[in-house]
């Protein structure tokens, strides 16, 4: 069978198809994205607003189009933070059905951690240590401790790259009283993270896709070859180099990362706010360990549909 799974983040909307095999495996056939901001101007006021709706709606007609050219016999579609928490969010959702043929299921943050952790394990050798796996999106980030078997503790928290954008509007650059600012209130939000540590210690910290896998290409291009990203789906990052590339970030304007080598233009707004978040969580766990997942929601979904678990 042909499945095609719709992952309608916040920011960007992705499409991977995929065929489901007997034996419970499956063989990736496309993928792609659209970026669409559905959070824009609204996602702190819980609404979706007029322009980034219509975008919204355009992106998934195109998806829907490239998943008739496949002949696709289901589709998985899903929508996190940026239409859950949204007061129009069901609008949205009903407007897809009728406007693009789509069915969108709204799935809880719980429910996003639990998938991210699946795709996450299919891209990710995980083992009896325990790992602390986040995802930073648009609307949300989700934080997981659990090792190859077991999910220990899971939250999803309103601390997404674009939420947070919205919230604090930083200057260009951004000043140090603003990265203060947000440092203080990630550390008061994230307490609940702090405390599952003390009782779960990790050995490292997995993250996956969006925001990581732009540090990812900054830092391969810049030291090494974008090469060493070929073909894997797991990468093991220098922090020295992350690091450099923090510093890099945080001194830099939006025109500066527009010309900025790996950094996708999608994320040049957003990747600053996400380099404080990351080097934050590296400095208040004490991380010696990072690594890369290139799998993470959609692959997590399609995991467990070959299983028929979905």
């Amino acid at each position: 069978m042909r499945l095609a799974i719709i992952d309608l983040g916040t920011n960007t909307f992705n499409l991977l198809i995929a065929d489901l095999l007997k034996d419970g495996t499956y063989k990736r056939v496309y993928k792609t994205k659209i970026a669409v901001k559905l959070g824009e101007g609204g996602i702190n006021n819980n609404h979706i607003e007029a322009v980034s709706f219509k975008r919204g709606i355009k992106a998934l007609k195109k998806h829907k189009k490239t998943i008739d050219d496949y002949k696709v016999n289901k589709i998985i579609a899903f929508a996190t933070s940026g239409i859950r928490s949204a007061i129009n969010g069901n609008d949205f959702v009903q407007k897809a059905k009728k406007n693009a043929g789509v069915d969108i299921q709204v799935i809880s943050g719980e429910r996003e951690a639990e998938l991210i952790y699946y795709g996450i394990r299919q891209a990710v050798k995980l083992s009896d240590a325990t790992s602390l796996i986040i995802d930073i999106g648009g609307g949300s980030t989700e934080f997981i401790i659990a090792n190859k078997n077991t999910i220990f503790w899971k939250h999803s928290f309103l601390l997404g790259a674009a939420r947070l954008l919205e919230r604090f509007h930083p200057s260009d650059p951004m000043t140090e009283n603003e990265e203060d600012t947000l440092n203080n209130y990630l550390i008061a939000e994230l307490a609940l993270l702090f405390e599952a540590v003390k009782k779960y210690p990790i050995t490292e910290m997995i993250g996956s896709s969006g925001s990581f896998d732009s540090l990812a290409e900054m830092v391969a291009n810049k030291y090494y070859s974008i090469d060493v990203l070929k073909g894997v789906t797991e990468y093991t990052f220098n922090l020295d180099d992350c690091y450099q590339i923090y510093l890099q970030l945080l001194k830099s304007t939006k025109a500066e990362r527009m010309q900025m080598p790996g950094l996708a233009k999608m994320r040049v707004d957003m990747m600053v706010i996400s380099a404080i978040f990351v080097h934050l969580i590296i400095t208040q766990l004490g991380i010696k360990k990072m690594k890369l997942s290139r799998y993470s929601l959609k692959e997590g979904v399609l995991a467990q549909a070959a299983k028929g678990f979905i």
